[in-house]
């Protein structure tokens, strides 16, 4: 986004205008600006002027210059909403069309890795927040975005306010989570670290949380002391999480409510991931008997 200092054009703050009336959120606000940012760059001239075979030179253009699908597509949607909300120009916006992005499995821990990730991680602070990530299978910007007062210990729920999409739910608290909770809750309260109804997992400011980089970070510092040597994020304890349960022959369905996924067809992507369920299954060759 642009300092206040600096001078905004009509046609981008009549952008940022139609962002802001629609309550898109800002990290949404900032790809989209980029997204028009790339086009006139590429144009050389205002972005308002293109035409649909501009559009089609500079799709050519992400392709030749080796971006992802998931960048090419982030770039679409924000010239869509460009084209069609802020010109209204649905002519063109219909023209620009996504690319398939390959699906790929997620790479899981395994429950002895999840223990050794959360014994490694470099602090109570850090430990208890992995075990909210794993034991929920809350997003990290949820993790971080949990308040005392969001925990509820009569109904042994974790109250998720504003998930993605802009929506509540619950998690489940399970009884050794809460009683992790309680330890790191005593321990901040000693320190003078953690306001009344404050944040759960506050920053070095307690006014603020801690970020989603610094518990990236942790995460990150926690397998290398643990000597795992898979790729891992703070999304692996959430895949983790879905796919132990899945395991444990949890209903998907549910998993998906937990998960705060909209579409089933999200979640049974851990149905690919689950190797003790593939296991059980009888293999045909095994009935095969021979003569």
């Amino acid at each position: 986004m642009k300092s206040s200092s600096e001078v905004v054009s009509p046609l981008r703050q009549r952008m940022i205008d139609d962002m802001r009336m629609r309550k898109l959120e800002p990290k949404t606000r900032s790809a989209y600006l980029r997204a028009v940012k790339k086009l006139a760059d590429f144009l050389k001239r205002s972005p308002d002027t293109a035409t649909l075979e501009d559009l089609r030179s500079f799709q050519l253009y992400l392709v030749d210059q080796g971006a992802s699908p998931i960048t090419i597509n982030a770039t679409i949607y924000g010239l869509k909403f460009f084209f069609g909300i802020t010109l209204g120009q649905n002519d063109l916006a219909q023209k620009m069309a996504t690319v398939r992005v390959p699906q790929k499995l997620p790479v899981v821990l395994s429950r002895d890795e999840v223990t050794r990730l959360i014994a490694a991680a470099p602090n109570l602070k850090s430990q208890t927040a992995l075990s909210v990530a794993y034991a929920t299978g809350l997003r990290v910007s949820e993790v971080v975005g949990l308040k005392v007062t969001d925990i509820d210990s009569k109904r042994m729920t974790l109250r998720v306010q504003q998930g993605k999409g802009s929506k509540d739910r619950y998690a489940m608290l399970p009884p050794l989570l809460l009683e992790r909770l309680r330890g790191w809750w005593r321990l901040a309260n000693t320190q003078g670290k953690m306001p009344p109804g404050g944040w759960l997992f506050p920053g070095m400011n307690p006014t603020n949380p801690l970020t989603a980089r610094q518990l990236n970070r942790a995460i990150c510092a926690a397998a290398e002391t643990a000597r795992i040597d898979k790729r891992v994020s703070m999304h692996s304890l959430r895949h983790a999480f879905a796919t132990h349960l899945l395991e444990q022959k949890v209903d998907i369905r549910l998993i998906q409510v937990m998960l705060g996924h909209k579409r089933l067809e999200t979640t049974t992507v851990y149905a690919h991931v689950a190797t003790e369920v593939l296991r059980e299954v009888v293999n045909p060759l095994q009935e095969v008997q021979p003569k």
